[in-house]
């Protein structure tokens, strides 16, 4: 404890960078990283099972993009803001100066273990601020990537990884550190916020939930069933914006399936489950609860499990119902529960009779439906006629609403969520307003004026 506080007052002790010196801190960020390429893809392969193709898309591509959006428009975004000044102001200048918190917490999952930990680092530097970045114990070997990188590219004071397990979590939330950036789960998150209010610590929570995906019988059953699979079974299924469950209209479920069933085969081969870049779940205690949802409702496709690798085959249950405990808690895992519907009405009644969701997924070539279902629900954020890729866009804030979290980055407002916007109002002494003193005679008559 005491070494984690001494960290604490190092890097509250440090000072705001100028906008220049933190585009060169990004830009050797990057640069490590790309020296570091192969030992994350290998660290992702070791911990995750994750193909190249997938680490690199999903974990090193997004980091890269990050970056360089961000060193492009940080000038823009640092610099002061003049803003209109009321009549009853005359003579004074307003405008907001964006400051760092100052000591910031950055705490990360496992599943997308190098992304979900660079991408807030970079907007926490964006800002000004100092980090103390702590990644998931489930993943050690990236961890260990992500501590040499950090060590490389910034002094202690700037940015320092603390590795451990629960009991490092805990003793980091007991520090008075200005901002906490969390991303995990909603019972941790709850966890978290209630730590960071015994401080009146601010917070971003990236959260999760039960995300739908809404399938209506307009909608190119093909395409949606190639993007459904690619959206549902990447990294396994461990990817917070994941569909969690099928909505779709009754009419056209049997043609949905029977595609999606090709595309797990086209994608994943005979035996999934013994691939070697088929995603592994990341512990045995996952595994196991994962298992237990392989006996609700009736098995379309899937179920195969490797215990030994930790792997379960992409699965499809069907003849699902709300009381079934798939539908009880987020799945995280390559499990799909598919349920039907007649009508719209039915569609938003069932999503809106839960918390709202992190992500919600529509496929459909009906303008109507689709400005129903965005007017009609509330969600994180989420796509029409395509599934994860809202994420992949720096012009796209990411975040969720209610219990899916909240706050927002990515982009821009990964630089605004890190930073504090400081309101000055720079007054004039060339003349003053007699009216607004206590003493001024008709005082009130000359505000009634301005004011009303």
């Amino acid at each position: 404890m005491e070494k984690l506080t001494a960290l604490l007052n190092k890097q509250k002790a440090f000072k705001k960078p100028s906008t220049q010196e933190r585009i060169r801190l990004l830009q050797n960020l990057k640069a490590v990283i790309k020296q570091h390429e192969e030992d994350i893809l290998q660290a992702l392969a070791h911990d995750l099972h994750k193909s190249a193709q997938e680490a690199y898309t999903t974990e090193i591509g997004m980091v890269y993009e990050e970056i360089n959006h961000t060193m492009k428009h940080l000038h823009k975004w640092a610099k002061p803001t003049r803003v209109k000044t009321p009549l009853t102001h005359i003579g004074s200048k307003s405008m907001i100066i964006k400051e760092p918190y100052g000591s910031v917490l950055i705490m990360a999952p496992w599943n997308y273990p190098f992304q979900l930990a660079i991408s807030p680092l970079v907007g926490a530097i964006s800002a000004g601020n100092a980090v103390t970045l702590k990644p998931s114990e489930l993943t050690p070997r990236v961890s260990q990537v992500i501590r040499t990188i950090v060590e490389r590219a910034f002094k202690i004071d700037q940015a320092a990884v603390i590795e451990g397990g629960v009991d490092v979590s805990t003793a980091l939330l007991k520090l008075p550190f200005d901002y906490i950036f969390f991303t995990g789960s909603v019972a941790v998150g709850k966890i978290v916020m209630e730590a960071a209010a015994k401080h009146l610590i601010p917070v971003t929570l990236e959260l999760g939930g039960k995300s739908p995906c809404i399938v209506m019988p307009d909608a190119d059953i093909k395409l949606a069933a190639k993007r459904i699979t690619f959206g549902k079974f990447t990294n396994a299924g461990q990817t917070c914006i994941a569909p969690d469950y099928l909505l779709v209209h009754e009419s056209v479920k049997e043609d949905l399936l029977r595609e999606m069933m090709t595309c797990i085969h086209d994608f994943y081969g005979e035996r999934p489950e013994t691939q070697p870049h088929f995603g592994k779940i990341v512990s045995t205690r996952h595994f196991d609860r994962l298992s237990h949802f392989l006996t609700n409702g009736t098995i379309v496709t899937g179920g195969q499990r490797n215990e030994h690798e930790l792997k379960i085959a992409p699965t499809i249950l069907d003849h699902i119902t709300w009381e079934d405990p798939v539908m009880q808690e987020e799945i995280f895992g390559p499990i799909l529960p598919v349920m039907t519907f007649d009508s719209l009405d039915e569609v938003t009644e069932m999503v809106k009779a839960r918390p709202k969701p992190l992500a919600l997924y529509l496929f459909t070539t009906n303008k109507k439906t689709e400005t129903y279902i965005l007017d009609n629900l509330s969600f994180g954020g989420g796509c029409i006629n395509d599934t994860l890729m809202h994420v992949a866009t720096p012009y796209l804030p990411f975040g969720g609403v209610g219990e899916s979290g909240m706050g927002r980055y990515h982009g821009k407002e990964s630089f605004f969520t890190f930073t504090h916007e400081k309101s000055i109002l720079r007054q004039t002494n060339r003349f003053d307003f007699s009216f607004r003193y206590p003493n001024a005679k008709n005082g009130l008559d000359i505000i009634r004026t301005f004011l009303k």
